[in-house]
């Protein structure tokens, strides 16, 4: 049987009061939307995830999740319930058996959690993570307690929630657009959903202090990983100076196999290093002419790939350039903005900087330029 997951992420988020909304909020170095995305595929049990965005922000969003099995994006509605549907309505044409519907802003996926949503299915046409509540219930009006609500079997549900795809885009065709939840649609038709067990662990961001909660949570699980890295490359006429993902003006280039772009050749040895993996060598050897002239964002890429296959995350990148000219001040936003983009993560998790060699040796001497960088990973303990 197969299952598809959508990944809803056309809220504004208004009640987080960040200037973007909360899913394009940056935890532990990634965008949350990606943290929620990599949550679904982590147990090998989803195809293919579509995500449903806001106005305008189809092309943002496939950016995050580049390199994930992701569909294009479809735009949202005017409510949770209508974006469901716009989004149910894009599968159809290859309809799953089973689908998920989770939260962008919910990063974090308990394991085993999904298999729990799936097995149900054999069941009950849908399925939910709840957790029980623990709380003691007020209903209060005016400032004033008015009563207070039983607890016994009462829940609070959490996504991703679970469905038989039929079942589910029959209720959405049929139902209440106002609808805040989907298994209430099943439920108002008289379909069973069923209750696995939900997790304190799977938060979903809605205030300043979830970020917080969650953040501490993903930090805990893993385990700092530092790696080092360090290139050099000959300046030569005739070749274009590319450094750290940036074309720079420039009358002499780097003589290289590739395009020779020693800030992210170092950058990538770093993240090799900190996760154990060898050097860019191992990945792309100077012998294969595949490689020759090649962009140095497909080796970054692929460091990057690396990190998600072991279940990490990129916590900071910090990359020195090493030369007497060009003066690299004017360019290194730029080249922030491309390694980060290149890695999935926000730009205030990378740093570009360059020194001399107060006219010392070959980068004194203007021969050459020099790169060393540094990259934290964090891995779960047992990778």
């Amino acid at each position: 049987m197969t299952l598809d997951a959508l990944l809803m992420a056309a809220g504004t988020g208004s009640r987080f009061g960040a200037p973007v909304p909360k899913q394009y909020l940056t935890l532990l170095g990634r965008p949350v939307i990606r943290h929620a995305a990599e949550a679904l595929l982590a147990e090998g049990l989803v195809r293919r995830i579509l995500p449903v965005v806001g106005p305008g922000e189809a092309d943002r969003v496939a950016a995050l999740l580049d390199g994930l099995p992701v569909l294009p994006p479809v735009q949202g509605g005017a409510t949770r319930a209508d974006s469901v549907r716009a989004g149910l309505e894009a599968l159809a044409a290859d309809a799953p058996s089973l689908v998920l519907v989770h939260d962008a802003a919910r990063p974090v996926i308990p394991a085993g959690t999904i298999a729990a949503l799936r097995d149900a299915l054999a069941t009950a046409p849908g399925a939910i993570p709840a957790q029980p509540v623990t709380d003691t219930l007020k209903r209060g009006a005016a400032g004033l307690i008015r009563e207070t609500v039983p607890r016994d079997g009462l829940f609070r549900a959490q996504t991703p929630q679970a469905f038989r795809f039929d079942a589910l885009l029959g209720v959405h065709r049929a139902g209440d657009s106002s609808a805040t939840d989907d298994a209430a649609l099943l439920e108002a038709a008289g379909l069973p959903v069923a209750l696995v067990p939900g997790a304190e662990s799977n938060i979903k961001i809605t205030w300043p202090e979830d970020l917080a909660r969650v953040e501490a949570h993903l930090a805990a699980s893993r385990v700092p990983r530092m790696g080092t890295g360090f290139d050099v490359h000959r300046l030569v006429p005739g070749r274009p100076l590319v450094l750290c993902g940036v074309t720079v003006p420039s009358p002499l280039g780097l003589s290289g196999h590739s395009d020779a772009d020693v800030g992210i050749h170092a950058l990538c040895d770093a993240i090799y290093g900190a996760l154990a993996e060898g050097d860019i060598g191992r990945w792309f050897p100077p012998s294969e002419a595949q490689w020759k002239d090649a962009d140095s964002a497909r080796f970054l890429r692929h460091a990057a790939g690396r990190i998600a296959a072991r279940g990490g995350m990129l916590a900071n990148a910090d990359v020195t350039l090493i030369c007497e000219r060009p003066k690299i001040a004017p360019h290194a936003e730029a080249m922030r903005a491309r390694i980060a983009e290149l890695l999935g993560v926000g730009i205030g998790a990378v740093s570009v900087k360059a020194t001399t060699t107060e006219r010392l040796g070959f980068a004194g001497r203007g021969e050459g330029i020099a790169a060393q960088a540094a990259a934290v990973v964090l891995l779960p303990w047992a990778a």
